[in-house]
């Protein structure tokens, strides 16, 4: 069965859709069969793996509010063997929309369900906020992949969304675990960056992955040119921290299908 993987903080700019492009991409290129679902209204994964999301007529909406078979929504990418679910302007009213809805937070679980199984990861990017979106990305994932950025308040707001997590797997999805966390943005010239980064692993110990992803200029200019790092700058410090990540989890996910009770990142 394909594991999925909710992307989630609930604060803006700590670089979860870079984290999606780029982990999905190095998952592919190791020989994993990948799909990205874009739930963020602002579609930055969809634009960021070279697609047009003001020109696509399908996208998670229609899954999400439409019932149209998820199947019929998967496009190709650059990558080989990298598939997306794109955004698109209507999943703006997503929000709205799914509250009149029955089962509101299982519509993603549903929509996946035929098709996860044709796949290694399913990655999920959610939009910066916890709601619908958020909430039906985590009641469909099996891990919660959460970036913390290495900057002063790292760790505001991470209480409510570990709380959120234990929310849903309490009342919605019983199999939901901590994937682990990832420090980003990390500036090896200050010394916030090294006290924010022992910090958390000081707050969160074992559920903290190794690799630690740094501000890059690469990482950034990246998506103007609709390409993961991998495509762009494959050399780049950016680059090595996104291809040891995706070294890391296939370690975990290994290390869990020989021993599931042996995983220094289940919550």
């Amino acid at each position: 069965m394909g594991e999925v993987i909710a992307c989630a903080n609930q604060k803006g700019g700590v670089g979860k859709t870079t984290t999606v492009i780029n982990l999905a991409t190095y998952l592919a290129l190791a020989g994993e069969r990948v799909l990205v679902v874009d739930l963020d209204p602002q579609g930055n994964a969809t634009s960021g793996l070279g697609l047009d999301r003001n020109i696509e007529e399908s996208s998670v909406y229609q899954a999400l509010v439409g019932d149209e078979p998820a199947e019929g929504l998967v496009r190709g990418t650059q990558v080989e063997g990298l598939w997306i679910i794109p955004s698109a302007r209507d999943l703006a009213g997503a929000e709205v929309e799914l509250v009149a809805i029955e089962h509101r937070e299982r519509r993603l679980e549903r929509a996946l369900a035929g098709i996860r199984d044709g796949y290694d990861h399913v990655l999920l990017d959610c939009p910066p906020a916890v709601g619908l979106l958020t909430v039906n990305a985590l009641t469909a994932a099996d891990g919660v992949l959460v970036p913390i950025q290495c900057e002063y308040y790292a760790l505001e707001g991470l209480s409510q969304l570990l709380s959120t997590i234990d929310l849903v797997r309490e009342h919605l999805n019983p199999r939901l675990r901590l994937a682990g966390v990832l420090l980003t943005m990390y500036d090896g010239r200050t010394t916030l960056s090294a006290d924010v980064a022992a910090e958390v692993r000081n707050h969160l110990g074992g559920r903290v992955f190794t690799t630690v992803v740094p501000r890059s200029v690469r990482l950034a200019e990246a998506p103007s040119y609709g390409r993961p790092i991998a495509r762009y700058s494959p050399d780049s410090r950016g680059a090595q921290a996104y291809r040891a990540l995706a070294d890391e989890l296939r370690g975990h996910r290994q290390s869990q299908a020989k021993d599931p009770s042996d995983s220094v990142v289940t919550a």
